[in-house]
């Protein structure tokens, strides 16, 4: 058990950090949600069928519950630079737009836009994830992807490929 625990952490890390960091947009939280995420997994570890369906739904659960305990807080940081002729530069900086901009979407709204769009799950997946009907999941999605386009000036976010 440890054994196929320890290779399931080793393969999927990256992949979880990932949604982690879209879910907080922060690189510390993104570890401490995987972290405490993998330690509730390991507990039950024989029990799960899908590992890594369950643990998206366990980060995705501590994420909305970590909002509701902590309503706001101060998010420090300087304002991205002024965009510059290299394409690298160029895609870090949108790259913190849209993290930033997920940041300002409700807790539900920023798990579903993450799951549907950035982790490129199906609706259905997502709802059976969540414990949510199909319509919500739908409803979040269309709410949170209208205010990505409005805050971030982007009339074609996410248009015609879940990616």
């Amino acid at each position: 058990m440890a054994e196929e625990f320890r290779e399931f952490v080793e393969l999927r890390y990256g992949d979880l950090l990932r949604i982690a960091y879209l879910l907080t947009g922060s690189a510390h939280d993104a570890e401490d949600l995987v972290q405490s995420a993998l330690l509730k997994v390991m507990r039950r570890w024989r029990k799960v069928d899908d590992p890594l369906a369950y643990l998206r739904r366990t980060m995705a659960n501590q994420h909305i519950s970590l909002w509701h305990r902590v309503r706001s807080r101060e998010v420090v940081g300087a304002a991205p630079p002024e965009p510059v002729t290299d394409d690298t530069a160029d895609r870090v900086v949108r790259r913190q737009a849209l993290v930033d901009a997920l940041r300002g979407l409700p807790p539900r709204t920023r798990v579903v836009v993450v799951l549907r769009y950035l982790d490129d799950l199906p609706e259905a997946e997502v709802a059976a994830m969540l414990g949510w009907p199909v319509g919500t999941v739908k409803s979040h999605a269309s709410r949170g992807l209208a205010r990505l386009r409005t805050v971030l000036d982007a009339p074609e976010l996410l248009k015609g490929s879940p990616r």
